[in-house]
């Protein structure tokens, strides 16, 4: 999927101008999330620099520790043994006086490539100028957080690119177990992809449970789908299991997903059109999750159940923090709550 920027630059646009060889002299990456920045940075400098070009030819600066000026001084010079120099500024967004940085972009040094790594935040707009002559002469690449609702279809891509596939109850584990971290899921996924038995092209959900660490049968990915249902039994067994390995189920990591779960159903209530793909549109949502967990429990809770289920939650996350009920243990409020919950 093609992550676009403010001014129409993707990701994939950039990638495959530098693999045509249409090199700019100067790329500045911003924005909220780091792992496009970073796979951007490192993909540009392999495609610029052998590796037995880099110790003459790379230069690596930060920008709280320099100066835009400083920085204009190191492009103006001359590569040494090779086609061109890399000048990289590592946490431009702590560059001060980038406004001068507008002198340079008139004139760029034809064998420089400049990179600019500005992560979460975006340039100051005001300095048009200067703007403007990074989207003229060169790349302005504006990164944005992926929803949420989207990860397990970036996972499923990043496993594509790589003539794999995977279950789709491991792509929503994996999503909603690590949340919107894409480096931290894509490091995930590459542990995975070598830990699958030879001749084997998906990943499973029984393989993620083994190696991110997740309980496979009793996770709150599990309790979240026997309270949609109202699977009773289920719900006391996964509490009971919480209660015996409280620091690989704490409270504090449960009650928000709960949460969400009820808070996404009592949207659910509000929509147009209640068909699967209409409700998983709705409330931006994977549509394999919607189907497996809002739909049959739009079909065991009302919508005044809801509100006091929601009202419940916070009442107990506070009551973990010692609100009213500092003698209560986690794992009565938890029991507590789960009762509630059911009748």
């Amino acid at each position: 999927m093609a992550k676009k920027t403010g001014n129409g630059i993707t990701h994939e646009k950039i990638i495959n101008d530098v693999l045509a060889g249409n090199i700019k002299p100067v790329y500045y990456l911003m924005g909220e999330e780091s792992y496009y920045i970073d796979h951007l940075a490192e993909f540009i400098v392999d495609h610029v620099l052998q590796p037995e070009e880099r110790d003459f030819n790379m230069l690596t600066l930060f920008g709280p520790e320099t100066d835009t000026h400083s920085v204009v001084q190191a492009a103006l010079g001359y590569p040494m043994g090779a086609e061109r120099q890399v000048v990289m500024v590592r946490e431009a967004q702590g560059l001060k006086d980038i406004d001068l940085l507008e002198a340079y972009l008139k004139n760029p040094q034809p064998t420089t490539v400049l990179i600019f790594c500005h992560k979460n935040g975006t340039i100051d707009r005001r300095k048009s100028g200067v703007v403007k002559a990074l989207e003229s002469v060169g790349v302005l690449y504006e990164s944005e957080k992926l929803r949420e609702y989207k990860l397990p279809e970036w996972i499923r891509n990043y496993l594509r690119r790589k003539k794999l596939g995977i279950e789709p109850q491991a792509e929503v584990m994996l999503a909603e177990y690590i949340g919107a971290d894409l480096n931290r899921i894509a490091s995930e996924l590459d542990k995975l992809i070598l830990s699958l038995p030879e001749g084997k092209r998906v990943v499973t959900d029984d393989l993620v449970a083994t190696h991110i660490g997740i309980s496979k049968e009793f996770n709150v990915f599990e309790l979240v789908d026997a309270l949609a249902n109202k699977n009773i039994l289920k719900v006391r067994q996964i509490t009971n299991y919480f209660d015996k390995n409280p620091k690989q189920n704490p409270i504090q990591n449960t009650l928000p997903m709960v949460f969400g779960f009820f808070q996404n159903l009592m949207l659910a209530y509000y929509a147009p059109e209640k068909s699967p793909s209409a409700l998983a549109s709705w409330l931006s949502m994977n549509p394999y999750r919607c189907e497996k967990t809002i739909i049959p429990a739009m079909r065991n809770y009302s919508g005044r159940k809801v509100m006091d289920i929601i009202g419940q939650i916070r009442r107990t996350d506070a009551r973990s923090k010692g609100v009213d009920s500092p003698a209560t243990s986690n794992s009565d409020l938890m029991k507590e709550l789960m009762f509630f919950i059911l009748h």
